[in-house]
């Protein structure tokens, strides 16, 4: 009889997630390019083997027990690890990495980032790149789960992961605006925050998946309604059924034309403090860091020129982006 060690191989990790992603044998068997009975053979022997039950053939769909669950979270982390390994060989090898993931939380100007996209492919290093986008916590949770290697738009780090390095991006003032066909768009003076409760608040979600959600700006009792962007938060603002607090840089076009209105509030607002954070790899003795991969020296090469950052947090110096045209 095969033991945990023999069926629980990267492959079967692989299939398993599959299927749990998508909730179908018959799916699952499609995208791996099996029979489903194959499948459905292979999963038997996983859980024979680990004498546990893995779905509920009971349902409809392909639903996951807690056994199963648990195993595909601790799954995914093995696959996350051997992928980490396979990086550091081909970065050890070639100086490149073989994968280079971004986490870009939703202040950072879309145009700017791909703008550097396109200038570091153009190199045509060996590196495929990815972009995450990304949300409050979610953008720095990326980077300390390990799927990202550079994190863009960090907010509120204390700095208490030694595995992790962070420098300051900029500062970014917020404004709290709103439609002007908006009740709290008549009002005079300024807005206390017992007035600005009783009105909706347009919140954006935050992508973190095990770390605390965070929220700000949002007062007791009031009631939220939550989006997935800044751009769907700006829209229903626009729209003028929620309120909230808005990155000025980015919303200074709709201020201009009259689309929005930013109201004085009685709150007095610091201005955002947001960061870039990457990943410091440790040797195998733990005594000396091992060198940056050639990937990740660019991206910090980029990021080191102030109008870079500057253009990143939606600044209007946009064009002076160093080896950008």
């Amino acid at each position: 009889m095969n033991n945990s060690r023999d069926v629980l191989t990267p492959e079967a990790l692989y299939m398993l997630k599959t299927v749990g992603e998508l909730g179908s044998f018959a799916s699952a068997a499609r995208e791996l390019g099996l029979v489903p009975s194959a499948l459905t053979y292979r999963v038997r022997q996983i859980e024979e083997a680990l004498d546990v039950l893995l779905f509920d053939r009971n349902s409809r769909q392909a639903q996951l027990t807690g056994a199963g669950t648990e195993l595909l979270k601790e799954g995914a982390r093995i696959l996350d690890d051997i992928d980490a390994v396979a990086n550091r060989v081909k970065r050890i090898a070639t100086g490149w990495e073989s994968e280079f993931t971004i986490a870009v939380d939703s202040i950072i100007d879309r145009l700017t980032i791909l703008e550097l996209c396109e200038e570091f492919l153009s190199h045509s290093p060996p590196t495929k790149l990815k972009l995450k986008e990304e949300t409050l916590n979610g953008t720095l949770e990326a980077l300390t789960k390990g799927r990202a290697d550079l994190a863009l738009g960090v907010i509120g780090y204390k700095g208490v992961d030694t595995h992790i390095q962070t420098l300051p991006l900029g500062q970014v003032d917020f404004v709290f605006a709103v439609a002007p066909h908006h009740p709290l768009a008549c009002m005079t003076g300024v807005l206390s925050d017992d007035l600005i409760k009783k009105h909706r608040a347009v919140a954006i979600a935050d992508t973190a998946q095990s770390a605390p959600a965070q929220s700000f700006n949002l007062l007791s009792g009031q009631d939220v309604f939550t989006v997935p962007s800044l751009q769907t938060k700006i829209e229903v603002q626009i729209r003028g059924f929620g309120a909230g607090f808005l990155p000025e840089p980015v919303v200074r076009p709709y201020l201009e034309t009259g689309r929005l209105v930013a109201c004085k509030v009685e709150r007095h607002l610091q201005p955002a403090q947001f960061n870039y954070a990457w990943r410091v790899q440790s040797s195998p003795s733990k005594v000396r860091k091992q060198p940056l991969g050639k990937a990740m020296q660019w991206w910090l090469d980029q990021l080191n020129n102030e109008l870079t950052r500057k253009s990143l947090l939606c600044h209007p110096l946009r064009k002076h982006i160093k080896g950008v045209n």
